[in-house]
């Protein structure tokens, strides 16, 4: 929204490794969104990797550590979002119905809340 845009333009005016931050992130998704091909994507996210090491250096660790999987993105264009997000519900079921007795309740559990018929 408009308020956002302007709270966010203040912010980066005031603390500049933020506003540095937030544009070296505005570049990776950018880089996500326009990357043709696997070869483009690993030459742009290798630069990006470059410049982003002094300011993100935790996450610029990971990338490395996982690159050859995150550039397999830009061949497929697939991500593994459906699969983490089936996790994070199943790790919730599990937190609510913490004391099953077996693992048929839990198995009930998990497909009623994907409603589908046990």
């Amino acid at each position: 929204t408009e308020p956002q845009k302007i709270k966010l333009e203040a912010i980066k005016k005031t603390w500049l490794n933020l506003k540095e931050m937030h544009e070296l992130k505005e570049e990776f998704r950018r880089i996500y969104e326009t990357s043709k091909n696997p070869t483009e994507g690993m030459l742009s996210i290798s630069e990006w990797l470059a410049k982003s090491s002094s300011v993100f250096t935790k996450s610029c660790q990971t990338i490395r550590n996982w690159f050859g999987e995150i550039i397999s993105y830009f061949e497929r264009r697939t991500t593994n979002g459906l699969v983490e997000g089936i996790n994070n519900k199943l790790k919730l079921i599990k937190r609510r119905g913490y004391g099953f007795r077996n693992f048929r309740n839990f198995w009930v559990r998990s497909m009623l809340s994907w409603h589908l018929v046990c």
